[in-house]
């Protein structure tokens, strides 16, 4: 239409949100569905949590607050900062929003010109690319192979970064692959960012709390105090604490960027929701020992379905360290062809057909920027998840 802008042109929409919504209209038709393609825990929100935005209604907390979060908010995320990660910030330095989407959208639209680009390791979360376009930046993609477990080298990096590059995007563990970065692993990064002094960080640590086997979280600015002063360290509650639709994300960095991100915010959406935001404090503040607990159903739940993807002739699918998913690869079964008659000559392909063949609803990998793979969210029943698995090995076996 004539009228839109010429920046839409340049995004698509979400395709997990995508995904998700087809398999809830192909339910409400009455068929079986199963879907995997939410990223969200099925856990619910945790009573003490719930009885904070209670009381903050009972007691009228229901006004307009500072545009980037109360002062309650901010000292309760650099205490956990601080607890956490090691890292000292004040509440200046700290930036609330809605949702982790939010303050990573806020940086890039406060940050980005004509020309800048942008380093995205793929897979990625599906809407790093988009939002940096959408600011007007370049998407620089960095691809890292199944060979090194999903996870970008020092040399890569190295190899994307040019003069123009003006962030680099973070993500441990990732969506999509839930592969998490040691220590070690994150110096050689950041070793070869301080070598680039004109090159900005941006981490997504949403995962930080979900990992298994003993894998010890690990931030840039943590592991390489030189960064700390270009390094916008973003996190937030949704999925440790199941308060995704809670809406609040944050981000700790230096003064004149979250001023710069509270400016942006001031003419866009304004304060995050009132009640969502003592909810926020009561999580950062409570009670921490349910998301150990809710961690071992999650391990038990990956370990379920990655011992029966790795069964399944032609694909292979390697054992995560965090977040809530697996992206299994599916090299082995290009070119085939299934019951229905589809040709799986690409990972979309293989998930329209899985999903119409067998009622099994997964996020096609080059949604995530590299393929041929899917994603899978394990953030469901084990009851669902062997169903779901019998499924696709039932539909693998058939193709020809």
């Amino acid at each position: 239409m004539p009228f839109l802008s010429d920046t839409l042109s340049r995004v698509k929409p979400s395709p997990t949100i995508a995904v998700s919504n087809l398999a809830a209209e192909l339910k409400a038709k009455g068929k079986d569905v199963i879907g995997l393609g939410a990223g969200e825990p099925d856990f619910d929100t945790p009573q003490n949590i719930k009885d904070a935005a209670v009381a903050a209604i009972a007691a009228g907390k229901t006004k307009y607050t500072a545009v980037d979060g109360i002062p309650e908010l901010k000292q309760a995320i650099c205490a956990k900062l601080k607890r956490d990660n090691g890292l000292d910030y004040e509440p200046a330095q700290v930036s609330v929003g809605t949702g982790g989407k939010q303050i990573l959208y806020n940086a890039l639209m406060a940050t980005l010109n004509p020309g800048d680009e942008v380093v995205i390791p793929a897979p990625y979360w599906v809407s790093y690319p988009d939002m940096v376009l959408l600011a007007g930046g370049t998407p620089v993609i960095a691809e890292a192979q199944a060979q090194t477990a999903y996870k970008l080298t020092p040399e890569q990096l190295e190899a994307a970064i040019t003069p123009k590059t003006k962030w680099f995007i973070f993500n441990s563990p990732s969506n999509p692959t839930g592969a998490g970065y040691t220590a070690e692993e994150l110096k050689g990064l950041t070793d070869v960012l301080m070598r680039h002094p004109h090159v900005w960080v941006m981490t997504d640590d949403m995962y930080e709390h979900l990992v298994y086997d003993g894998f010890e979280f690990a931030t840039p600015a943590q592991v390489e105090p030189g960064l700390y002063d270009r390094t916008l360290t973003c996190n937030g509650v949704s999925k440790a604490y199941a308060m995704t639709g809670w809406r609040i994300g944050y981000a700790a960095g230096p003064k004149e960027l979250i001023g710069a991100m509270r400016k942006i915010q001031s003419q866009s959406t304004s304060n995050p929701c009132s009640i969502s935001q003592w909810a926020a404090v009561e999580a950062l503040n409570g009670p921490q020992d349910y998301i150990a607990a809710n961690n071992e159903v999650f391990k038990r739940r990956r370990d379920l379905v990655v011992g029966m993807l790795n069964e399944i002739e032609g694909m292979s699918c390697p054992v995560p360290e965090g977040a809530f998913y697996v992206y299994p690869s599916i090299a082995g079964l290009i070119g085939k062809t299934s019951a229905g008659g589809a040709k799986i000559d690409t990972d979309e392909a293989f998930a329209k057909a899985l999903l119409e063949e067998k009622g099994v609803a997964v996020v096609f990998g080059g949604a995530f920027g590299l393929s041929p793979c899917f994603r899978i969210s394990y953030a469901t029943s084990d009851e669902n998840l062997r169903e779901a698995c019998t499924r696709i090995a039932d539909f693998c076996a058939s193709l020809s």
